[in-house]
């Protein structure tokens, strides 16, 4: 069985989480032109590499990130935002 380590509640199986989508810098969409916007939201990276991405555990629908290598399929981390990434 596959497990995440959630930062409130420790290692447990991957299907009691949600993937949110890779953390990405946004435009600011007051100032960013149509096509700028537009490829923040439509166009992905999918290069395998290391990703900082979001990941909820749904029992506690604590939100947290992940660095994860998504050509090993590792996870390498996983922190609160805002806490440091030890």
């Amino acid at each position: 069985m596959k497990l995440m380590d959630c930062p409130i509640h420790g290692k447990r199986p991957i299907s009691e989480f949600l993937y949110g989508g890779e953390i990405r810098e946004s435009p600011d969409p007051d100032t960013c032109t149509d096509g700028a916007w537009a490829d923040y939201v439509f166009s992905r990276n999918s290069v395998p590499g290391i990703k900082r991405e979001w990941w909820c555990h749904v029992p506690s629908t604590t939100w947290f990130v992940a660095e994860r290598d998504t050509g090993a399929g590792d996870v390498l981390k996983t922190y609160l935002y805002g806490s440091p990434a030890s």
